[in-house]
């Protein structure tokens, strides 16, 4: 294992204490089992996983979107910005 890998794998734990806190510090106040504390962080590997799938499906479609919204901003800029940027 990498250096760099056990340094993201350390950072993400470290993320997840304060996030989990969050959730079930809340839960067990109202009188709710911890387990649906628990719960909650289970749909993570779950959720990372079809982000990872979504990402190398999308992959091919990445320099077009990223043109469009390149493009889209240019538009903005073009169509607002200037225009009442030369009005004051």
């Amino acid at each position: 294992m990498s250096v760099s890998f056990r340094n993201l794998a350390v950072g993400i734990g470290i993320q997840n204490f304060p996030e989990g806190l969050a959730v079930s510090l809340p839960l067990r106040g109202s009188g709710v089992s911890t387990w649906y504390g628990q719960l909650s962080g289970m749909v993570e590997p779950l959720a990372g996983l079809l982000g990872a799938v979504a990402v190398v499906l999308a992959e091919p479609l990445l320099p077009y979107a990223l043109a469009f919204a390149a493009g889209a901003m240019v538009y903005v800029v073009v169509d607002d910005i200037i225009p009442e940027a030369q009005v004051r």
